[in-house]
């Protein structure tokens, strides 16, 4: 049991958490976003990043140990001196170099040595970043080589330092799974979910969701997951909802240097803004016309502010979301900021039998925003939750039972998306959902198949009353279920 992550809340397979750093003696809640400081070109002084609410960054230990500017300073006065930063720091290793240039001039324990001199935090081996698309072959051969190195890792005299143990397997699921079981089996310390970067670049949400859901599967519930290069506030909800902790964001300031303005809905363009569409002091305190006529590296350094707020904001957005339990209204009305990103929770909710495992049974509200909700887990739950129920023998479902109480059957009402709704139960959580009058096909077939599996695990004799039931849905019904068009409302 890794003890030094613990869990508080959870929605859908988001979760609240504390993630216990000892070398630095902070205690960092999750989930959190690390800026990633680049020692050579700061666009923000990393001494004031608790001042947008950080309380661990991320920055390159190859990058320094390469370097003979900084290399020097950090083995003497180690990397909290260096960066001017109280809270925890995590390295990373070289693997991104090494993927983008096929090799570097460094392994893993050389670098393991490095990091702990330097007085890292979280470091990292160097393990085999796969991009996506790669054959089932060099994705197979490329995961044995890191596990290698994560044992090598798992052997390393860390002492207080905590390691990291990278999970790779390309676009394949269930390479992701295997990968993250054996990850999780070497018993090293954070779990971050590698290689998604030239996924996300390319708005392939739905496949870094699948991704993630194959990483969770391998992994155990005590295993805090790090989504590596994840930076845009747009995802985060969406990432923290399929189990993600950690993310680290370099795209505040590599946007701020390109003039790009980050908001929860995407980017826009310094150059094409009239009024900033937020609240932060940046935004507050200036116009856009204003920020233009800055020199290059004040409003450079001022969009990354920006970027900042907007990406810790939403993070704290999520945290509360989790809290009140509507985090996935929190996805979902992300997801319509643009089609790849409603790929991405459809995928989410295609593992919804996984996000049912750890979602609460109970939470404070069910709001019904579209066609996506009937897929929810709380649907489901209700739908497995109706083979539990012993129906009376003849049994008639309605929209409005009420108006059918002289009926010879009993009467249940029967409610889009979940179906039948047994009397005394409607008071309860999903039952008490918040539903648009307008229900769209997709919540009449869930419903139809609320009934269906009503039928298939009763005796009784079930009757639903057609009143305006979309024909999608009634070609559902199963055959024992009788549709009645006759009985007057």
């Amino acid at each position: 049991m890794r003890d030094h992550f613990e869990l508080q809340a959870y929605d859908a397979m988001g979760r609240l958490g504390e993630l216990t750093v000892p070398r630095a003696d902070v205690t960092v809640e999750t989930p959190a976003l690390l800026p990633v400081i680049n020692p050579h070109h700061e666009t923000i002084d990393p001494g004031r990043l608790a001042e947008f609410g950080a309380e661990i960054l991320i920055t390159n230990s190859y990058v320094i140990y390469g370097s003979d500017e900084v290399r020097e300073p950090a083995l003497e006065d180690g990397l909290h001196d260096l960066l001017d930063f109280d809270g925890a720091i995590m390295t990373d290793s070289g693997s991104f170099q090494l993927a983008e240039y096929g090799e570097i001039d460094v392994n893993t324990t050389e670098i393991l040595e490095f990091q702990r001199e330097i007085g890292s935090d979280i470091a990292t081996p160097v393990d085999i970043p796969t991009p996506p698309d790669a054959d089932r072959e060099q994705v197979g051969r490329e995961m044995e080589t890191t596990q290698a190195r994560l044992e090598t890792a798992a052997d390393f005299d860390a002492g207080e330092m905590l390691l990291n143990a990278p999970v790779q397997g390309a676009t394949y699921p269930d390479l992701r799974e295997q990968a993250a079981r054996d990850a999780y089996a070497t018993g090293l310390d954070v779990f971050p979910i590698g290689a998604v970067v030239p996924l996300l670049n390319d708005y392939r949400y739905g496949e870094m969701v699948d991704a993630v859901a194959g990483a969770k599967r391998g992994l155990g519930e005590d295993a805090p997951v790090h989504l590596f290069g994840a930076g845009h506030p747009m995802m985060f909800a969406l990432a923290v909802a399929a189990g993600c902790d950690l993310f680290d964001s370099a795209a505040y300031a590599l946007y701020a240097r390109d003039g790009r303005y980050l908001t929860v809905r995407g980017t826009e363009h310094l150059d094409e803004l009239e009024h900033f569409p937020c609240e932060c002091p940046v935004c507050s305190a200036r116009t856009p016309a204003e920020l233009r006529d800055r020199p290059t590296h004040e409003r450079t350094k001022l969009l990354a502010e920006h970027n900042l707020h907007v990406s810790f904001g939403e993070m704290r957005r999520i945290k509360q979301a989790i809290r009140q339990g509507n985090l996935l209204e929190l996805v979902e009305t992300r997801a319509r900021a643009h089609p790849t990103m409603l790929d991405g929770y459809r995928a989410l909710l295609d593992h919804a039998e996984q996000l049912e495992r750890t979602d609460p049974a109970s939470k404070d509200a069910f709001f019904y925003l579209s066609g996506e909700s009937a897929a929810r887990p709380e649907v489901r739950r209700h739908h497995d939750r109706l083979a539990r129920l012993s129906p009376p023998a003849d049994l008639l479902l309605a929209t409005d039972p009420d108006a059918h109480a002289g009926a010879d059957a009993d009467v249940w009402a029967v409610e889009p998306p979940f179906g039948p709704v047994p009397r005394g139960l409607d008071q309860t959580y999903p039952l008490t959902a918040e539903l648009p009058d307008r229900l769209d096909d997709r919540a009449y077939r869930a419903a139809a198949r609320g009934v269906n599996r009503l039928a298939e695990t009763s005796d009784a004799a079930i009757t639903l009353v057609d009143d305006g039931w979309p024909a999608s849905a009634l070609d559902l019904l199963a055959e024992g279920v009788d549709i009645d068009t006759t009985v007057e409302e």
